[in-house]
């Protein structure tokens, strides 16, 4: 990874049979791959499974000695066609992603896969990105999975079953003949535990033995009528195999309690809110020993029609606990009960919420609802624990002791000016359509920048402006042309083509603003082919600007400094007034704040401790100056500038303050001046190992000064 070192989490993954693995649940995913004796892992990196990227981006040395190819694949659907090395090969292979956007894009090479199937095990491993946390749209795996038919995991939020999921997910795809997919919920991503590991196994075919012996068969390539018999397949051969090694391995869960005539159905991914939920009511312990019958469903496509029988049989009531919608698992679970004339009512989304993440809150007040329904009344101290609201005094506990902290750019982020220029440009030239993406630059959407109309995908700002084309239109006095952001990491992600490539094949008349920040900054830092880095594995320094003009982009122009607001506003002045037909295209250039700071903190520790000269900038606001308008803040809003008030009782309003957090990227004093606001904003520099002349003309100035306000304040009249 670009500037954060994960070398401590690489040293876990070698431990060997019999030692304890502590950790969270991705790095334990990672652990259990190199224990299956996985040849190839790709993927691309995104919120809850960068982890498992980042881990593997600096585990080259023990990939090396396992003879493990990992890839950093440049979207989803490159990493998804890797999957095709096991087609004809018996070679283990897992994938990862960010769900369900990450699924999307990986689809059509998914569909291909799934049809002509798998000989070797494949898995793929998707992070969840749904319900609180989340920042994508409320969108489920499930959908996809039986849609390809494609079995997918969801195990039981616990290491042990999160590695238990990764070696029988590999096992039930050779069975099968079919891809499997992992579901890991965010929770489940992120929680910790332990488990005793297992050695590293070598894979047990090589990718080069592959190459030295290549296989062919024209009956696994999706093309008819291939395609015809993939689908019958698909039900007769495959399906069958699957749920066949589901129940042999007793992968789902049958727990046994006191009741026998109701029960619950969970997926997996769930249990552990249920649990929580079942013990306030005294109905389970901390350690899952539960007084309720459950039926845990760790996969959660194909349903298993045996099981679901065998559990709901002599049972009046049954409770299906799943998340979000719509309601696959009960619908087919129902179905199941009516076709074979089970007695037993299916509760689900009648008592629990349709939509929305089932928090044990949530769960909570579902079981209320599932007692009260079959006619069991519970105490009124069991209602209180279950029904409690917060409060506004919980609430006023909550944010003294959890301060707010609204999403926004980080503190010295170098797009912070590109927004707050643009904002300076909308105020003389009016209003304009402008398209987001999806990226660190998304935070443009939310106040103080208010900029920003949809957002349509990774590397879609530009296309989705497409339809405001006026290429054709003859200009007129005061025809706004749309505008278009991008993001680095969008652009080599889908950008270049869908976006830049279709604006110059389709004449695109309008503003396209490529964010370079060196990094795919908003998963992590990861490198990109524009990083300045240099990588030992990867090929990086690729100039976007080179790939623009390489597919005919004739308007280019380069800033090579965000915080340089003027320039910033100029530019984007002239590209959206100019004459000059076709797309037009700003690359604005600057390291993201985060990784530059991770980098220079570094150097600076390392000079301080060795007794090197190391100077310092730090950035403040005259509040004896500051007029109080907080005109800075409107164009800025940065995390460091705040609001402080002065000891002046003729100054009722609290003036502009900068805090110890700041970087001294400069941006508020730039905005200031490029706005004409005001100039109460000074920089001062820290030297630390000064020398000998320093700190004699130090003392000499401060005495100075000192005497100065000393001899001032003297002749202040105090009342």
């Amino acid at each position: 990874m670009a500037e954060k070192s994960f070398k401590k989490e690489v040293e876990t993954l070698r431990k060997g049979a019999g030692e304890v693995f502590h950790g969270e649940g991705i790095l334990a995913v990672t652990k259990a791959l190199l224990q299956c004796g996985v040849g190839y892992v790709g993927g691309y990196q995104g919120s809850p499974i960068s982890h498992l990227m980042d881990v593997f981006a600096d585990a080259e040395p023990l990939l090396e000695e396992l003879g493990v190819y990992f890839e950093n694949s440049a979207s989803e659907a490159a990493a998804a066609a890797m999957l095709s090395a096991s087609v004809y090969y018996p070679v283990r292979g897992a994938v990862t992603w960010k769900s369900t956007v990450g699924t999307n894009v990986a689809s059509d090479a998914l569909s291909n896969l799934a049809s002509g199937g798998v000989t070797g095990g494949t898995l793929v491993i998707v992070g969840e990105d749904y319900g609180e946390g989340s920042s994508i749209m409320q969108e489920r795996t499930h959908a996809f999975a039986m849609k390809s038919q494609i079995w997918m995991l969801d195990p039981r939020p616990n290491l042990e079953s999160i590695v238990r999921s990764v070696e029988l997910g590999f096992e039930l795809s050779e069975a099968s003949n079919t891809p499997v997919i992992l579901q890991l919920r965010v929770r489940s991503c992120h929680l910790h535990g332990q488990f005793i590991a297992k050695d590293n196994q070598k894979p047990k075919v090589k990718i080069s033995d592959c190459l030295n012996e290549p296989k062919r068969d024209v009956s696994r390539i999706v093309l008819p009528p291939a395609t015809f018999l993939h689908e019958k397949e698909k039900v007769e051969s495959r399906l069958p195999k699957a749920i066949q090694f589901i129940k042999d391995h007793k992968i789902n869960e049958f727990l046994s309690g006191e009741r026998e005539d109701i029960g619950f159905i969970v997926q997996g991914g769930l249990f552990n809110n249920l649990n929580r939920s079942l013990v306030a009511l005294g109905l389970s312990d901390n350690l899952g020993n539960v007084k309720v019958p459950i039926y845990v469903m760790n996969v959660a496509y194909p349903v298993i029609p045996d099981e679901v029988l065998e559990f709901c049989k002599g049972k009046k009531s049954v409770l299906m606990i799943e998340e979000a919608q719509p309601n696959y698992v009960e619908q087919n679970i129902g179905y199941l009960l009516h076709k074979n004339g089970i007695d037993c009512k299916l509760y689900g989304k009648n008592v629990l919420p349709e939509v929305g993440d089932y928090t044990i809150g949530v769960v909570k007040e579902g079981l209320v609802k599932f007692f009260e329904a079959i006619g069991e009344n519970l105490s009124s101290e069991q209602k209180e624990i279950f029904t409690k609201k917060i409060t506004e005094e919980d609430n006023k506990q909550l944010l003294e002791q959890v301060p707010v902290r609204p999403a926004g750019f980080c503190t010295g982020c170098p797009e912070r000016p590109i927004f707050a220029a643009l904002k300076i440009v909308q105020e003389k030239l009016g209003q304009h359509h402008v398209a987001g993406d999806i990226g660190c630059h998304l935070f443009s959407i939310l106040p103080p920048f208010n900029i920003g109309a949809t957002t349509m995908g990774y590397g879609l700002g530009a296309s989705s402006a497409a339809a405001f084309n006026l290429f054709n239109t003859p200009t007129q006095e005061g025809q706004k042309r749309p505008i278009a952001i991008m993001g680095d990491g969008g652009f080599w992600h889908n950008g270049l083509t869908s976006g830049i490539g279709n604006a110059v094949y389709n004449k695109f008349d309008g503003l396209i603003i490529i964010i370079d920040n060196y990094y795919a900054a908003a998963t992590g830092g990861q490198d990109i082919p524009s990083s300045r880095a240099f990588n030992f594995l990867r090929t990086t320094n690729n100039p976007i600007e080179n790939a623009v003009k390489g597919v005919g982009v004739k308007y280019v122009k380069i800033v090579d400094r965000t915080y340089d607001v003027e320039r910033m506003v100029k530019e984007l002045t002239k590209a959206l007034t100019t004459k000059e037909k076709g797309p037009k295209v700003i690359i604005a250039q600057s390291e993201c704040s985060l990784n530059k700071e991770r980098r220079k903190k570094r150097i600076f520790k390392k000079r301080v401790e060795e007794g090197k000269r190391v100077e310092s900038e730090k950035f403040g606001v005259d509040a004896k100056v500051c007029t109080g308008d907080h005109a800075c803040m409107r164009l800025s809003g940065c995390p460091s500038l705040t609001l402080k008030y002065t000891d002046n009782p003729l100054r009722e309003d609290p003036v502009a303050h900068i805090e110890q957090s700041c970087v001294a990227c400069g941006n508020c004093g730039e905005v200031a001046e490029a706005a004409a606001l005001c100039p109460a904003f000074y920089s001062a520099k820290v030297i630390r190992n000064a020398g000998f002349m320093e700190k004699l003309i130090y003392k000499f100035q401060y005495g100075i000064i000192n005497f100065l306000q000393k001899r001032r304040a003297s002749k202040q009249i105090t009342v």
